[in-house]
């Protein structure tokens, strides 16, 4: 069974639950605790996660680190319909640029306003809050008037720009002016199998 080593609050961890949940393959989890802001992890973590951060994935001899490559090998592995991770070459490369929007300005605005506000970690707020805005307004750019990031369904591109742009009220970014973000969290929790995690 696959291992899944994460916390309930991360939002990076939460994308990895939320795509098992989707396709419903069987998962344990084992809880990675923090403490003044870090991760409480000894070194036989760090031999399967040099970075020291979470997610990190088992699967048999399979170890992996961060929830965009976790993601991507869950598609790859467990989805038979190839509908999360598109083969089609455009969308292929579509999906990719959404998941550097992730791990960019999503990451670095909203998820940090986040940490800033909920956690208490220190850092220049309004500057993040600014980049938080700008991820929004690109996410609204595509969801003004498309319902899924790619094609006419959700891929590992919705779940991995989804937790943070949901919790953005956490870093106190109000997301509620972009009509068509709203919509697509929206219709995201109306997917079967969609499961929450807290503040959401």
């Amino acid at each position: 069974m696959l291992k899944l080593f994460d916390r309930e609050a991360s939002g990076n961890c939460y994308k990895v639950r939320l795509f098992l949940s989707f396709l419903g393959v069987p998962y344990e989890r084992i809880p990675v605790a923090m403490k003044d802001g870090k991760n409480v992890i000894d070194s036989s973590y760090l031999q399967m996660n040099p970075r020291g951060q979470i997610p990190t994935l088992q699967d048999g001899d399979v170890t992996l680190w961060g929830s965009t490559a976790i993601l991507c090998y869950i598609a790859s592995r467990y989805d038979k319909s190839e509908r999360w991770l598109p083969r089609d070459p455009r969308q292929f490369g579509q999906t990719m640029q959404w998941l550097e929007l992730a791990q960019n300005e999503i990451l670095a605005g909203l998820a940090r306003a986040r940490a800033f506000v909920r956690f208490g970690l220190a850092g220049d707020l309004p500057a993040v809050q600014q980049l938080a805005m700008r991820a929004l307004q690109v996410l609204e750019s595509r969801l003004g008037h498309e319902p899924w990031l790619v094609g006419a369904g959700p891929t590992i591109a919705d779940i991995a720009c989804f937790p943070y742009v949901a919790l953005a009220s956490e870093g106190n970014v109000d997301a509620s002016p972009y009509a068509g973000v709203q919509r697509w969290i929206a219709r995201f929790k109306s997917l079967e199998r969609f499961v929450g995690m807290p503040g959401l």
